[in-house]
């Protein structure tokens, strides 16, 4: 089996990276001096450089101006937005973009997604996520009204949620079925209240009070909502690999420097075994990481669900980056506190991968379930 990425896979990673070159993580107040958001905005101007580049298209079909590529180019291209902490909704407008073009009315496909790929429509999506066995979308009901649906309730810590055009969010029907709603931000019947995440951004619980819309304005296939949610399971693993990567590379150049009775403290045995460590959890995220991206992209047959291999996946983002950043604040000593310094801008994101989407318990929780009912051997 060949892992190898193509031609036009390492060329969205290439141009990613030049991209996420001129980016810096200290542009925007440290998290640790606000008391509230560090921003009022995404970075608009990354967004429109990113649009400028075909990389908010990427894996749109070529008939919506894509380049019709897979979620392991969409993950190349998050690996590089990690190590920049990117503050954009890259992983959630594309993740978005790709359930409209997989479940969206036609009418509505033709009007969005040129758009998005222009980058002028920014989407997002719900991904507080589950919390042992109450999955996201049991925060908002949804049912019928005539022709129309009526959603009630409330999502909390929704990202980018001031700077969406448009949020897509779950919810459940009477049935026990979930659906997806795209609700518009300013629609009259929807309220935005102000919520600052683990790593200091602009997310808002969002409230839905008799929320009317048309048949065009949801998804109503079984399917949809667990395959987007492993989408962006599988994007924040990529985001974290990027993060610790990133993280690595500071704590090997400072330890490299830094000198103790006359020598750089990378030589003393102490800390070449936990950077070594370190080294070994980012392989392990890298290999988890693409191993699921594949298969959601492949559909390929394997032991388990493509969720077993999202489960894996996130379990190594969410423990690994954790141990990663922990390890390269020890390892920097007071330095790598001080607010000066970037790195306790990674460990506040780092943090935040960790949680988005289910902590490294509750996917454990959801492997055992999967082997349960899929027995190896």
């Amino acid at each position: 089996m060949d892992f190898t990425f193509t031609e036009e896979q390492k060329a969205a990673a290439e141009a990613a990276e030049a991209v996420f070159s001129g980016v810096t993580p200290d542009a925007v107040p440290s998290p640790a001096l606000t008391t509230g958001a560090v921003a009022d905005d995404i970075d608009r101007r990354l967004w429109h450089t990113l649009a400028d580049a075909d990389l908010l298209s990427l894996c749109l079909d070529p008939a919506y101006g894509g380049a019709g590529l897979d979620p392991v180019a969409l993950c190349l291209v998050l690996r590089e937005a990690g190590k920049v902490l990117a503050r954009v909704p890259l992983l959630e407008t594309s993740a978005a973009a790709l359930a409209l073009q997989t479940y969206a009315d036609p009418a509505l496909r033709e009007e969005t997604l040129p758009r998005i790929g222009r980058g002028g429509l920014v989407l997002t999506v719900a991904t507080a996520g589950r919390t042992g066995h109450e999955p996201a979308e049991l925060a908002v009901t949804a049912h019928r009204d005539g022709t129309d649906w009526t959603l009630d309730g409330t999502h909390s810590a929704v990202p980018w949620a001031h700077s969406a055009d448009h949020l897509l969010l779950p919810a459940h029907t009477h049935d026990g079925g979930a659906v997806l709603a795209l609700v518009p931000r300013d629609h009259p019947a929807v309220t935005l209240t102000e919520q600052t995440s683990t790593n200091g951004e602009r997310y808002a619980e969002v409230r839905l009070d008799a929320v009317r819309l048309t048949d065009r304005e949801m998804i109503t296939e079984p399917d949809a909502w667990e395959r987007l949610r492993r989408l962006l399971a599988v994007g924040t693993c990529a985001q974290a690999l990027g993060l610790g990567e990133r993280v690595l590379a500071m704590t090997a150049a400072y330890t490299g420097t830094r000198e103790q009775f006359g020598h750089p403290v990378a030589t003393f045995q102490a800390v070449a075994v936990q950077a070594a460590d370190r080294y070994i959890d980012l392989r392990a995220m890298e290999a988890t990481l693409w191993q699921a991206a594949w298969r959601l992209g492949a559909d390929a047959a394997g032991a388990l669900p493509p969720a077993g291999d999202v489960a894996v996946a996130k379990i190594w983002a969410a423990e690994g980056v954790r141990r990663v950043v922990q390890t390269a604040q020890h390892l920097h000593g007071g330095f790598g506190a001080d607010t000066d310094y970037p790195l306790h801008r990674y460990h506040a994101w780092a943090k935040q991968l960790e949680l988005t989407l289910g902590p490294a318990p509750a996917h454990e929780e959801a492997l055992g379930d999967l082997l349960a009912a899929h027995p190896l051997g």
